[in-house]
């Protein structure tokens, strides 16, 4: 039998617990859905696991993290949080295929003042639909509720992603010349970072 805890830390300092598990029990189908064979373990541990296929000779792991920095803050004020995880998960994948490094895996971390369960769980289903856009797993993530830390409803949003490149692979802008031919892309939109 669990007893019940009268004076619960957790609740005084401002920390919905029970909203915790809401939103987990409401992501776990989005953040299953990207998974593959490689991802070993479910949602809701401490850590996730991935197992490294056995077919690189020489495999280098490359590693970043980056966020959306103000984005945030435009996406909250026209509500349009839906697209904010495409955003951050194309922060980090664009660092690993400059690279030559296939996507493999990314973990987030999502922190507010009070946890909104509706709206983190669309911001992470677009999380889970970003990294299946990128072929890599979402593999685990960090949900913080630091009231206080954060005025009002504001949110921070952050990822971090894995790799893998075969060592001859890897692309180092070494080779880069006077005459290379250099491709823009028209914009969707207003992205993270410019």
């Amino acid at each position: 039998m669990i007893r019940k805890v009268e004076n619960d830390p957790y609740k005084s300092a401002g920390v919905d617990i029970d909203a915790g598990n809401d939103l987990v029990e409401k992501i776990k189908k989005d953040v299953a859905s990207s998974h593959n064979k490689s991802v070993l373990g479910n949602i809701g541990g401490f850590a996730g696991m991935y197992e490294l296929s056995k077919n690189y000779n020489e495999p280098v792991l490359v590693a970043c993290t980056d966020g959306v920095g103000t984005k945030v803050a435009l996406a909250q004020e026209f509500n349009q949080v839906d697209g904010i995880g495409q955003d951050l998960v194309a922060m980090c994948v664009n660092d690993l295929i400059v690279c030559g490094a296939k996507p493999l895996f990314f973990l987030d971390y999502f922190a507010s003042s009070k946890l909104e369960v509706n709206e983190a769980s669309r911001i992470i289903k677009s999380i889970a639909d970003a990294c299946k856009n990128s072929d890599c797993a979402l593999l685990g993530g960090e949900t913080a509720e630091m009231p206080g830390h954060y005025v009002g409803k504001n949110f921070d949003l952050a990822g971090f992603s894995v790799g893998c490149v075969e060592k001859a692979n890897i692309i180092s802008g070494d080779t880069i010349e006077e005459g290379n031919v250099l491709i823009g892309i028209e914009s969707s939109g207003p992205h993270s970072n410019g």
